[in-house]
């Protein structure tokens, strides 16, 4: 492709003890006759930490090495100062985070790239599951996915597929296991990848999972290693503990259409699932907050068939009474407790459904953090499931981590109703309550979690600790838990002998696995306590964790990797950061003699700005079209922007902004100029009058580039531009500055500012126009439309492969949005706020056509007959 090929792949992966030590290797040569970029893009899991990184060119390595995160920051505002070009690029998916580096290398010449990451696999449904994303891009002379499995309880039972896989290449995977030992193999030959007889283009491009299972002849399993243990426990055939269960559901109008009705399509499924020892019930919020019944009831035939017409019958209304719906969820389970309404024996959750950020009642997120984490006292997990990007996800997670929950972001897809279901499922069957597993307090130090609320069949409770004398092999551990019919209470023994008669395969087993595995759930554990900590408490828990991180050299979100490129190119460095959900990490591309010699970016799913710091370009974030019209979109959680223009005839009225439930419209009819430009493919267009409405108070405001008419019913009062105005009058302000903008706002909605933009009145062409700017976009509700007014939603988008473009100062790039994939120019457009005569340049990705793509529809869908 473009001249280099990829001639070698393998993904050669060591799982041990649960433990996978995954090494991705990567041949490239330049075919051309002059230097080319290579790229080596990998997707990771988001569970998987980054250990090692090197490229060698022509028999060079040049390594990468693990730091702390300062130095990575350091390292970019060095590159800005500079004048080098930085940008920001995220790549991730729902379960993965994008892993690029590119290189220049010279015709004819050679480049391998090794990418080692770790993670330990988790288990759930009764298997341990190992995905690896795979998408070469190109056919692929020897490609190789091998991976090689060793447990000591024995395996069970092992499988592979491949989302990719179609018949004819169901036999290149190869699976072998006996004992303790597994092997997988998946080698296509260059024809098995062909996505027919004589294509080029390779059908590899899916997901590759492994799933298994070890023995169990006992409830669990310990293994000692050079002074650290871990500890595996997963008791089966127990009985099922019943379960009383609270569904705390918001109704508020951003709900409504497909997330209300995926929502009612979930909830009726998992009606199927509840056993008749259960109990629940429905909480409603959405300005008022309702219940089905007034108390948890037991899940008999009778009350499952009344509660499938009480969900089949969920409606959307009002607000966002968040604190309302969940107080009241833990007040009834606190009252089933005391009263004595459900069995003693039994594990009790709460699973609240959110699509927003409260906004009636008690809407301070950290007050009702507060609130909550004293109402449940510790006594059940709190489960926070945030449909959408519109929820303060950061708030949903604190409140569930402080409460033994987790939060679970819901993608706004045509699956998510299974998505919610999956995750019913996950801890719709608790098996013990109160588990506790007991070491020696004079023997272990630096022990991770070992007390659980709740153990939930098909999954894995995982504890390691490290020795206070390294040289001691044997540990004895006291585990309890709580079950259905009565208390589980036993002592089990091991010693590093046993655990070395396991591993006689040596040839299987990565060196200090077991250290390794209790730094990566240690540091996992302290970076999950970070996210509920305040204070000292977190500058404490973030020393521990980074210290870890840079002795076992793990890139995590407190570290970066630093990659030194070729002496030839200056030897400038390259940053990868691991961020954490609702942080977007940076790029650096750095433009030397002319080429671009090197791109380092690794960044996942985000949800809020977190490094404004390291930008200079967006001071503020709005919505605004202004220009010929152009379009500009900010994208705060990836502090960038996406831009596009309209192209339409003088005369046509288009809708920017529909608020129903504000009653806000703003609709803005265009002007061209005086005489149309023979010589251009296109007119030039600008907004010449603007039209904005509340139809809940009765007003209308018109805005020329000549004079501001306000329409408060059957009154008219008019301004020109020439006057310095401020207004208040019953839901409306109004400031003009003048001949400048004037600021405007409605009730309790957005607020607006409109740019006169004045020209030469003898100008041969053109004439007065206006832009407009939308502040405070929050206060509009998530029905917000129009062709402004959909992105006050957040949005979410992906760019890959940037080259250079027709302009050599504006690389192209491919642009994933809306599950679209669109070619975009990076660009600038202009902001006019505060200097209207000559404005700001704004850099953002650029998308053509009308915003084809991008908006929903087209573009003539928002022509509406009047402004009005």
């Amino acid at each position: 492709v473009n001249g280099i090929e990829i001639y070698g792949m393998k993904i050669d992966s060591k799982i041990t003890s649960r433990f996978a030590h995954n090494v991705i290797t990567s041949r490239a040569v330049n075919r051309g006759n002059v230097h080319k970029e290579v790229f080596f893009d990998v997707e990771l899991p988001k569970t998987a930490f980054i250990t090692n990184f090197s490229m060698t060119i022509d028999g060079v390595t040049y390594p990468g090495t693990i730091k702390e995160k300062e130095v990575a920051k350091k390292q970019y505002e060095k590159a800005v100062s500079k004048g080098q070009t930085a940008g920001l690029v995220k790549a991730s998916g729902r379960k993965t985070e994008k892993f690029t580096v590119s290189v220049n290398i010279e015709a004819a010449s050679k480049v391998t790239f090794e990418l080692t990451y770790e993670e330990l696999l988790k288990r759930q449904f009764g298997k341990y599951e190992m995905f690896i994303k795979v998408k070469p891009k190109q056919l692929v002379k020897d490609f190789e996915i091998e991976v090689n499995i060793i447990e000591p309880q024995g395996i069970t039972e092992l499988e592979a597929e491949g989302t990719f896989i179609t018949n004819d290449l169901q036999n290149t995977i190869k699976k072998t296991f006996s004992e303790k030992k597994g092997h997988i193999s998946f080698r296509p030959t260059l024809d098995q990848q062909r996505t027919c007889a004589n294509c080029s283009q390779s059908i590899l491009d899916g997901d590759f999972t492994v799933r298994y299972d070890v023995k169990r002849t006992t409830p669990d399993n310990l293994q000692i290693v050079n002074g650290y243990f871990v500890h595996f426990f997963a008791p089966t055939n127990l009985p099922k503990l019943p379960k009383n269960v609270i569904f705390v559901i918001d109704i508020s109008g951003s709900m409504s259409g497909r997330e209300i009705e995926q929502t009612r399509e979930a909830l009726l499924k998992i009606l199927d699932d509840i056993k008749e020892d259960d109990f629940f019930n429905f909480i409603l919020f959405g300005s008022e907050v309702h219940t089905w019944k007034e108390t948890l009831i037991k899940a008999t035939p009778e009350n499952l068939d009344e509660a499938r017409k009480f969900v089949q019958g969920i409606d959307t209304e009002g607000m966002t009474n968040l604190h309302g719906g969940i107080m009241r969820g833990i007040d009834m389970l606190n009252a089933a407790y005391e009263g004595n309404l459900v069995p003693k024996r039994s594990a009790s959750i709460i699973i609240m459904l959110t699509d927003g950020q409260p906004n009636v009642g008690v809407s301070n997120t950290q007050d009702i953090q507060v609130h909550v984490k004293k109402a449940i006292e510790g006594k059940y997990p709190l489960y926070n499931l945030g449909f959408g990007y519109g929820v303060d996800y950061s708030f949903l997670e604190k409140m569930a981590l402080e409460n033994k929950g987790l939060a679970r972001r819901i993608y706004p897809d045509s699956d998510a109703a299974l998505q919610l279901q999956g995750f019913y499922d996950e801890v719709s069957n608790p098996m013990l309550t109160d588990v506790e597993l007991n070491y020696p307090e004079n023997e272990i130090s630096d022990l991770t979690k070992n007390s659980f609320k709740h153990f939930y069949d098909g999954s894995e409770i995982v504890v390691a600790g490290r020795f206070i004398d390294s040289n001691q092999n044997s540990l004895t551990v006291d585990v309890r838990g709580e079950g259905a019919n009565d208390a589980l209470s036993y002592t089990t023994q091991q010693d590093a002998e046993q655990t070395a008669k396991a591993f006689q395969e040596q040839e299987y087993i990565f060196g200090d696995y077991i250290e390794r595995l209790w730094a990566y759930l240690t540091i996992e554990q302290l970076l999950e306590k970070r996210i509920a900590a305040t204070g000292e408490e977190k500058e404490n828990l973030t020393a521990e964790a980074l210290d870890l991180s840079l002795k076992y050299k793990f890139v995590t979100p407190l570290t970066s990797m630093v990659v030194t490129k070729p002496e030839d190119y200056d030897n400038q460095d390259g940053i990868a950061n691991k961020p954490i959900e609702g942080i977007d990490i940076f790029t650096i591309l750095l433009y030397l003699r002319g080429q671009v010699v090197s791109n380092f970016f690794f960044s996942l799913l985000s949800a809020a700005p977190q490094v404004s710091h390291l930008y200079a370009v967006h001071p503020t974030w709005y919505t605004s079209v202004d220009g010929d019209p152009h379009f500009i979109i900010s994208v705060p959680q990836k502090e960038d922007a996406i831009c596009f223009n309209i192209n339409e005839n003088p005369g046509a009225v288009l809708n920017l902004i529909n608020d129903p439930v504000t009653g806000i419209t703003v609709n803005g009819e265009l002007i061209g100029d005086k005489r149309a430009n023979s010589d251009a493919k296109i007119q030039n267009t600008y907004f010449g009058k603007l039209g904005i409405a509340n139809k809940h108070l009765d007003l209308k405001v018109t805005v020329t580039s000549e004079k501001i008419t306000i329409q408060n019913g059957n009154e008219k009062t008019s301004f020109t531009w020439l006057d310095s105005v401020t207004l208040q009058q019953e839901g409306l302000t109004l400031i003009i500055n003048r001949k400048k903008n004037l600021v405007l706002s409605m009730g309790s909605g957005a607020s607006f500012v409109i740019v006169l933009h004045e020209v030469w009145k003898k100008h041969p062409l053109h004439q007065d126009f206006l832009g407009l700017y939308t502040l405070e976009s929050d206060k509009l509700s998530e029905q917000t439309h129009g062709l402004l007014g959909q992105f006050f939603h957040p949005i979410d988008f992906t760019i890959l492969e940037i080259h250079p473009g027709s302009d050599p100062k504006k690389p192209d790039a491919t642009m994933i949005v809306k599950n679209n994939e669109l070619t975009v120019t990076r660009g600038w457009q202009k902001d006019y706020r505060r200097d209207p005569k000559h404005g700001i340049d704004i850099p953002c990705w650029f998308v053509h056509n009308n915003g084809a793509g991008l908006i929903d529809g087209v573009h003539t869908d928002y022509i509406v007959s009047s402004l009005f």
